[in-house]
């Protein structure tokens, strides 16, 4: 078919790699919190751009940073061939583009072009999903270390989850597709070292047409000495043990009037992961723990009823921090889920997750705008609005003082002035 061409007792945990790299989706500790200082807060088109390169085609996956090298998903001939590009960060120039070819267009939404995985790196290898045309590993000079195909995976609004690594083993979530699972696989020869499927809705509810699907990106977190990967599926969440796949919890409650679905990576604020459904879905906070079905015993608050979101939250200053589809961001206390503000920065749809870094939360808008406000429970309280004027749905990546920002036409270096 295709050819190639945290607190309180809990941690999210941080890969093997470079404090200076931003080494997957959502950061080296997948939670959107980066400990550079020093990072740009001001900047438009013409200030502050150390470079700027052109891309092939938008696509929404977001740039990684690895050992001097940028990394980004692109797609061409209607997403028949789906590429993974390496630009030497120091300058931009373009290194090597590697390419997978399926024989099939695949179904898609247009505000979600094929490309939309981020890519994850370890200084050596990288890995990156391309859906039905295949999981893949390539060393930094582009040579092929491994490839795995895993079948088809069609949904009327495209593919988006991105791999995750931790300590030589590869996370990965398929979904969405007729058959969605998790799983790990040796970093060394893409060896499966477990797989956990996850049961659909009920076969009667996607006959009638009910909405379905999950592209969340797993948490991987340690609590009371076990590692387990924290994943949210169209239903509920589940934690897996990292060590054997092996279901630990799970809590209820995702589903909700318009359907089941998911966009956005669980978030761990103390004890606690707060999850959130798509297309104004549910809200809920889970206390991290247990055994089995623990919806009656650790399910500490759910809202049923949120805006519409794509891109995941972040916690600063032990307040959550959320985007939501129609601009405005939201402040959250974790303990109870209620809401202390929502406001809206700038003109334009938020889709990328919001990150913090240097005492600073960045949200990216539709629009190329990103909002610079800092940790406030009273308040939005801006510092700047960035203005590229160029679409974009990827979230940025920071590295080294630096943000490398990916818009529909260009991957941005932005840096601050006088460094």
């Amino acid at each position: 078919m295709r050819t190639l061409s945290v607190l309180l007792g809990v941690m999210v945990l941080v890969p093997g790699a470079s404090g200076a790299d931003w080494p997957a989706f959502r950061g080296p500790s997948g939670n959107g919190i980066s400990k550079e200082t020093q990072v740009p807060t001001v900047w438009d088109a013409n200030r502050n751009v150390r470079w700027k390169v052109p891309l092939p085609s938008a696509a929404n996956g977001s740039p990684i940073v690895s050992n001097g090298r940028v990394f980004l998903t692109a797609a061409d001939d209607e997403g028949r061939k789906r590429s993974l590009y390496c630009f030497d960060r120091a300058d931009g120039r373009r290194l090597w583009v590697r390419t997978v070819t399926i024989d099939r267009v695949m179904p898609t939404h247009g505000t979600n072009p094929h490309g939309g995985s981020t890519p994850a790196a370890d200084g050596a290898h990288v890995v990156v999903w391309h859906a039905s045309a295949g999981l893949h590993c390539y060393d930094f000079s582009g040579e092929e270390a491994w490839d795995r195909d895993f079948g088809e995976f069609r949904h009327q609004w495209g593919y988006g989850t991105s791999p995750v690594l931790h300590k030589g083993k590869v996370i990965l979530h398929t979904g969405p597709g007729r058959r969605s699972f998790v799983m790990a696989l040796d970093m060394k020869d893409g060896s499966t070292l477990w797989e956990t499927e996850e049961p659909s809705s009920t076969e009667e509810g996607v006959a009638q047409g009910r909405l379905e699907g999950s592209w969340c990106t797993p948490l991987i977190v340690t609590e009371g000495g076990r590692t387990q990967v924290i994943c949210t599926h169209p239903t509920r969440v589940v934690a897996y043990d990292l060590a054997d796949g092996r279901r630990l919890w799970s809590c209820r409650g995702i589903s909700c009037r318009r359907g089941d679905l998911v966009y956005a990576s669980p978030v761990v604020a103390g004890d606690r992961c707060v999850v959130r459904g798509g297309y104004e879905g549910p809200e809920l906070g889970i206390r991290i723990g247990g055994t089995g079905d623990v919806t009656d015993s650790h399910l500490l608050w759910r809202h049923a009823q949120r805006p519409s979101n794509v891109g995941s939250g972040v916690i600063a200053k032990h307040h959550l921090y959320v985007p939501d589809i129609d601009g405005f961001i939201t402040c959250v206390d974790p303990t109870s889920g209620d809401r202390l503000w929502r406001q809206r920065p700038a003109p334009g749809q938020l889709w990328s997750s919001i990150l913090y870094a240097d005492g600073h939360l960045y949200a990216t808008n539709q629009r190329g705008t990103t909002v610079v406000f800092t940790p406030d429970t009273a308040k939005l309280n801006v510092v700047a609005l960035n203005a590229l004027g160029e679409q974009t749905n990827a979230t940025p990546a920071i590295s080294e003082g630096e943000i490398f920002l990916r818009t529909h036409e260009h991957l941005y270096c932005i840096g601050a002035a006088g460094r």
